[in-house]
């Protein structure tokens, strides 16, 4: 089950009694919101995008959409979200519980800059019901992070 993986990964790094597990749904922004009471910009949701042949995530505020300008100017390539079909397989997660905590070898994570707005931020754990809060040091340390990314556009 994805939540072990993601359980397993946060227990080696000391952070497995901060996952916060729900008896409703925090498959999406809004539901994870509500699951939490917060507002749905602090939850950070994880995207899963396919570049050529390798399976990327960025993690990015819940208010936000990706920009598909800047997009393409960062990766020399159109945004192409994986298929719902392709997640798990290459990810590690299913949807709804993405995250960049105990995924698959070979998968490159991107924080992306609208996070940078909040002290502490929300992220699945590996399950449709489940979040942990982290600051935005923690969250760099624990999704191994390749780079601050700057690919969304933030609401108006």
């Amino acid at each position: 089950m994805s939540i072990e993986k993601a359980r397993e990964y946060l227990r080696s790094c000391g952070f497995e009694d901060k996952i916060q597990e729900f008896t409703v749904s925090s498959a999406t922004v809004e539901l994870a919101a509500q699951a939490l009471g917060v507002e749905g910009a602090r939850i950070a949701k994880t995207m899963s995008f396919k570049i050529g042949e390798e399976a990327i995530l960025i993690v990015a505020a819940g208010d936000v959409r990706i920009d598909n300008r800047k997009y393409k100017d960062k990766f020399h390539t159109k945004a192409k979200m994986l298929a719902p079909d392709e997640v798990e397989a290459l990810i590690g997660h299913a949807i709804g519980g993405v995250c960049p905590f105990g995924i698959n070898e070979g998968v490159t994570v991107y924080l992306d800059e609208s996070l940078k707005r909040f002290e502490t931020v929300f992220p699945a754990c590996g399950s449709s019901n489940s979040a942990i809060e982290l600051t935005i040091p923690e969250l760099e340390k624990l999704s191994q992070f390749t780079e601050w990314v700057d690919v969304c556009k933030l609401p108006e």
